[in-house]
């Protein structure tokens, strides 16, 4: 076939300038009936259609092993016939073709058609349209730096699809009191309540997830939390996430843009205030479909919203335990020890966000404190991250990590002099092999002295600087973003 501009050549040569087919054929040097073709015969576009080839279409195997694979999905799987059986089956017929032509042709089979009840299913997705006062609700892990460690975040995340907007509350855990209590802590920002909340299958808030036969069956805690605050909870379909993509997507968006590097916090509060903060600006945006700022989309949104009640609801869980020989109970899969426990034979413990207590019973408080979880968190790799610092010591001054250096030892290592800071870095990593970084802050100025004479340093850069008089003008504590 000719490329349309000699195509067009052609025709200007014979329909212009009037030129016979012989005398274009030369001078082109192309077929008298190429020529003739393209000259004097129409070239209209036509469809393709696609004709399928070989011997399973042309022949009649095609059909006999669509058969048997429509006979086979009335079986159970484990009774259909594999690939291997299909094929052995055809042989016995006289098929002359290779097992490969079978298997090509069974997985296009597979392929184009759906199991018989699900045949006349459409696949395509619908664009879904967000009437106000509609939210989405999920969790997303993220992590923070606190008291020089990695904590890790569970950070719940509520959106209003129709303006786009979003809440975030960091939580240590996704139990149910830190869901309610979530929840509760995003309707207070919000000042309202959405009309209805669409949630995965989380185990917190749904005990059975809806089937063929059978709509999906909350958590009683969970249903009286809703129905205190007036809002109807929907449940995606099992292993649908995309029912709820608007907030699949805002979990990406908070880490990313939020909380990525990790912050250093105080506490979970201090994060809590941050991630508000984040969200306000968040709100001058423009959405990306509508046009116009998050802002007065909310403002919108606000009066479809269902007033908060009058009284909050109290999010906590009781239950009854039992001690063993040594008065340890278990919460949060860790062992606790209660004063006098193994005296009861069962024990009533109170269970909050973020803390609980144990009651005896007969009412007496025997023991309270935060629950277990709000201590974890991970070391710091700091060997690895200073023995890269040692290969690239400028990096130092604007490293990811630096702002979770305690501030005096920052300022030990972040000296303009390159020989130096190595020369302390490598102090540093010494003393990282018997130390970890919160015991070599707050014994820096002892190991500094007991250092001080093995080190090699100019006269100019002595180690008897009043450190103390340097504390006194710094804040011990960072705040995310700055060095002290």
């Amino acid at each position: 076939m000719l490329a349309m501009p000699e195509i067009n050549c052609i025709k200007l040569m014979r329909n212009q300038k009037s030129l016979s087919i012989n005398h274009i054929a030369k001078t082109l040097h192309l077929n008298w009936r190429t020529v003739k073709k393209y000259a004097d015969e129409d070239q209209l576009p036509q469809e393709k259609v696609l004709k399928r080839s070989g011997m399973m279409y042309e022949e009649k195997w095609g059909e006999i092993v669509s058969d048997w694979l429509w006979e086979d999905q009335k079986l159970k799987r484990k009774k259909r016939r594999t690939n291997q059986g299909i094929f052995t089956g055809l042989q016995a017929l006289g098929f002359k073709g290779s097992y490969r032509t079978v298997s090509y042709f069974i997985k296009e089979w597979r392929e184009s058609r759906e199991d018989i009840e699900d045949e006349t299913t459409d696949k395509n997705y619908e664009r879904l349209i967000h009437p106000p006062a509609e939210a989405q609700l999920d969790f997303g892990l993220m992590e923070a730096v606190q008291d020089g460690k990695y904590r890790d975040i569970h950070c719940l995340i509520m959106t209003l699809p129709f303006s786009n907007d979003a809440y975030s509350i960091p939580l240590p855990s996704e139990n149910q009191e830190c869901l309610l209590y979530g929840l509760k802590k995003i309707f207070q920002q919000l000042g309202g309540v959405p009309r209805k909340i669409r949630i995965d299958n989380m185990v917190t808030a749904v005990t059975k997830p809806r089937n063929k036969h059978e709509e999906t069956v909350f958590a009683n805690e969970f249903l009286q939390f809703a129905n205190h605050y007036g809002f109807e909870p929907q449940a995606c379909n099992p292993y649908s996430g995309h029912e709820k993509g608007n907030v699949e997507n805002k979990v990406g968006y908070v880490r990313y843009n939020f909380i990525t590097p990790a912050p250093v916090i105080e506490n979970l509060e201090h994060l809590t205030n941050l991630l508000q903060q984040k969200h306000t600006k968040d709100r001058e945006r423009i959405h990306y479909e509508k046009k116009i700022s998050i802002q007065k989309l909310l403002e919108e949104e606000f009066e479809y919203l269902l007033a908060l009640p009058d009284e909050e609801f109290p999010v906590f869980k009781e239950n009854k335990v039992q001690s063993n020989k040594y008065g340890e109970i278990t919460l949060d899969k860790v062992r606790v020890y209660i004063p006098r426990g193994n005296n009861y034979p069962s024990l009533s413990i109170v269970k909050y966000w973020n803390r609980f207590k144990v009651l005896s019973p007969h009412g007496e408080i025997l023991y309270e404190d935060n629950r277990p979880y709000m201590h974890k968190n991970r070391e710091i790799p700091w060997q690895s991250i200073l023995k890269s610092w040692l290969s690239k010591p400028r990096t130092v001054s604007y490293s990811r990590f630096s702002p979770y250096l305690p501030g005096r030892i920052y300022e030990y290592i972040n000296i303009s002099n390159l020989t130096i800071r190595k020369e302390r870095l490598h102090w540093l990593i010494a003393l990282l092999v018997t130390h970890n970084m919160n015991q070599i802050n707050d014994e820096f100025y002892d190991l500094l002295s007991s250092q001080s004479e093995s080190l090699k340093e100019p006269e100019e850069h002595p180690y008897d600087v009043n450190w103390s008089m340097y504390d006194q003008l710094q804040s011990t504590s960072q705040i995310e973003g700055e060095t002290p």
